[in-house]
């Protein structure tokens, strides 16, 4: 988890608090970046789930596994060379079509159950780990959240899932947070998808 200092004085969504590279050939865990990441966030991550509330250039360049949920903006060339895994961009203001390279996947607003279900735990958790302001926006009204999210996904890598070849990893969300050591509530501040 990459916190911002609650007193850091500037807003998390509009600040590199990651440097470059950040999840370079990761294989597994989760990462959870109170902040904006810099250039290539996800480049060749195999297994990683992690959300991040912006990226630089070339974000999830080559990845070939894991999930990546971003909660706020992206740089150019999104996605180049992405071959697996699947990624999540909040675009509620349709800017992402001109950032992503679409060489090598698809992109959709249409999310299904195993899309919703990936997201919402990992907004969750990115809530309860870091105390997220633009995670918490977005549960409050998560339906209309929904609205303004975008798949990208790979299209080998859909094609390998629709042949029984390989398997989804949507299917496999990470496991709940658990309550937040200090805090009386619950880590989200509200109901869980599982209630």
């Amino acid at each position: 988890m990459i916190n911002t200092p609650e007193k850091a004085g500037y807003d998390p969504t509009e600040n590199v608090v990651a440097g470059n590279v950040c999840l370079y050939g990761a294989t597994s865990g989760e990462v959870y970046v109170n902040g904006v990441a810099g250039e290539r966030f996800g480049v060749r991550n195999s297994g990683v789930k992690a959300v991040v509330e912006g990226v630089g250039d070339h974000g999830c360049e080559y990845m070939t596994g894991g999930v990546v949920a971003v909660l706020g903006d992206t740089g150019r060339n999104f996605a180049a060379g992405m071959s697996g895994g699947v990624a999540y961009v909040y675009d509620p203001d349709d800017r992402f079509a001109d950032r992503v390279n679409r060489d090598m996947i698809s992109v959709s607003r249409t999310l299904d159950e195993s899309d919703e279900g990936m997201l919402r735990r990992l907004v969750e958790n990115h809530r309860a780990y870091t105390g997220s302001d633009r995670a918490a926006e977005l549960l409050d009204d998560w339906s209309a959240a929904l609205d303004d999210f975008v798949r990208v996904f790979p299209d080998a890598y859909a094609d390998v899932i629709a042949e029984g070849k390989g398997e989804d990893v949507r299917e496999e969300p990470p496991e709940p947070a658990e309550t937040v050591p200090g805090s009386a509530t619950d880590a989200t501040g509200q109901a869980s998808s599982d209630d």
